[in-house]
């Protein structure tokens, strides 16, 4: 048990920091999470422990940064801005300058004992990827300030959830044939996510790691193509061919990762790029510092896709970033004063009771599907991830619990409350924005009235031609979908579908 610390972690929303949390909470550290988003954060299993406290904090605002930082002795550095919503859009390597930047000044101005940095692997030189290059470039800009600084160096992060993992679980999976670039045959040296985490969570007890530079990796070295067939193995598919190409660049790679998994191209792109470099440690110090049992590649791919197939993702690369709601989405009203809000909207009289009903709507998408017409939400997944959207990414981060922030296909959870609510926000390209809301009510007999409730808010012409065209469809994907939802609970449809007029004077907020 420690002495009650109080540690800052920021990014703590996201794929690592998610995960570091719990874990300095449980060896009883006091743990305040920084991220821009406190809704992400309050929506966390351990958000009522005793110890964790949330805030509010934007690294390129100096104000909210000094403030999170007053009264912690160290903090974890976990943020970056590459493909993280808005503030993420442009040239992300000048943003993560000045946000470090602004980092050693708040740390150094409230006398932070300790930073703690995850970059990659690698080493400055013209031929290191634009991503690298600026990880390694933020670590060089935290150690030129006077807080001692502890900088890991990780390579290819193994773990369920996590971006480079899921590039490569859907590349295997969907590819019987795989034509690569040259990079296939490239040397790494990948580590489980839950050695990341022993590594980090290590520096905080041991003092010698101050000042100083690790390079951390699992026990193996191979190459893409090898890793490759280590995962066909694990998930139990035949074996794969790879058939490397040399006119495959890093541009081209990225926009068909892009085509065949849930990364998007934003993303893709910056990490297709790395993957031309040779990203392997070449001193080992840390191990002997901060012991613990490495897993090696095929241990940690099987435990990824344990998770994976228990539904037990804790946190994942899409947890990353600031979900950017609409204004109007908050409330039920058709009438907006930036504009017509489209509305269509059914409703199911049903027998059962609000709490046999919710389990249903909390577990739709991913395997379970859309309950009706599966097929026609996979087209539109298709075409939407062929005009650069983010297509049917037909998963979600667990089957059965959903939080805020989460995706579900191509929606964005930004509403969820339990036997009441779910309210999801589309991220496939459309010519406006389009909510998706389900709605529990009590009904009579101790039964509930179930409302499916689709919104648009229109660009332009092409979004009003877009509504009209696609409104004879919805009708019918909808009462479907609320008859098939219904089917699935067991629940005896007492009245409807039919249009709603329940909840229509309510905003719920």
């Amino acid at each position: 048990m420690t002495s009650k610390k109080k540690i800052l972690i920021l990014g703590a929303s996201g794929y690592v920091g998610g995960r570091l949390t719990p874990l300095l909470l449980e060896k009883g550290y006091r743990v305040r999470a920084g991220a821009r988003s406190l809704e992400k954060l309050s929506c966390r299993s351990y958000s009522n422990h005793p110890d964790f406290e949330p805030v509010q904090v934007n690294v390129l605002d100096m104000d909210s940064l000094e403030k999170a930082c007053h009264g912690c002795v160290a903090v974890y550095y976990l943020v970056h801005s590459m493909g993280a919503g808005p503030a993420g859009k442009g040239d992300f390597a000048s943003l993560d300058r000045t946000a470090a930047r602004n980092m050693i000044q708040a740390a150094e101005k409230v006398g932070l004992e300790q930073i703690i940095y995850l970059g990659g692997l690698g080493e400055l030189d013209k031929d290191l990827s634009h991503h690298l290059q600026s990880r390694l470039e933020v670590g060089e800009i935290l150690m030129s300030g006077r807080v001692p600084v502890t900088f890991l160096k990780a390579a290819m992060i193994l773990g369920s959830g996590s971006a480079s993992f899921e590039v490569m679980r859907y590349l295997v999976e969907r590819l019987p044939v795989m034509i690569t670039p040259k990079w296939v045959h490239t040397r790494c040296q990948p580590i489980s996510i839950s050695n990341v985490l022993g590594y980090l969570a290590g520096c905080l007890e041991n003092p010698e790691t101050q000042d100083q530079t690790f390079e951390i990796g699992g026990p193996d070295i191979l190459t893409y193509a090898q890793l490759f067939r280590i995962y066909s193995q694990e998930a139990g598919l035949p074996a794969r061919l790879v058939l490397p190409v040399p006119f495959l660049t890093p541009k081209l790679s990225s926009y068909w990762i892009h085509l065949v998994t849930p990364v998007p191209a934003s993303i893709a792109r910056p990490l297709a790029e790395g993957l031309k470099n040779e990203v392997i440690c070449k001193e080992n110090r840390i191990r002997k510092i901060i012991p613990q049992e490495l897993l090696d590649c095929r241990q940690a791919i099987k435990k990824a896709l344990d998770r994976l197939e228990q539904e037990q993702v804790e946190t994942c690369w899409t947890d990353a970033g600031e979900v950017d709601v609409p204004e109007w989405a908050a409330c039920s009203d058709t009438a907006y004063a930036g504009g017509d809000i489209y509305e269509i909207s059914f409703e199911v009289t049903l027998d059962k009771p609000l709490e046999k009903i919710w389990p249903s709507i909390e577990g739709i998408g991913g395997r379970k599907g859309w309950y009706y017409a599966n097929f026609l939400w996979k087209i539109r997944g298709i075409l939407d991830r062929a005009m650069g959207g983010s297509g049917y990414r037909q998963g979600r981060r667990t089957g059965n619990e959903l939080r805020y922030g989460d995706t579900i296909d191509f929606w964005r959870v930004i509403r969820v409350k339990k036997f009441e609510q779910l309210r999801l926000l589309a991220e496939m390209k459309v010519p406006g924005q389009a909510i998706l809301e389900l709605d529990l009510y009590p009904g009579p007999k101790g039964g509930c009235i179930l409302v499916q409730k689709a919104r648009f808010y229109p660009k332009g012409l092409w979004g009003l031609v877009y509504w009209k065209l696609l409104t004879p469809v919805h009708n019918l994907l909808f009462k479907g979908m609320l008859r098939k939802l219904a089917e699935n609970t067991g629940a005896k449809i007492i009245n409807g579908p039919e249009r709603s007029q329940t909840g229509k004077e309510q905003c719920r907020l």
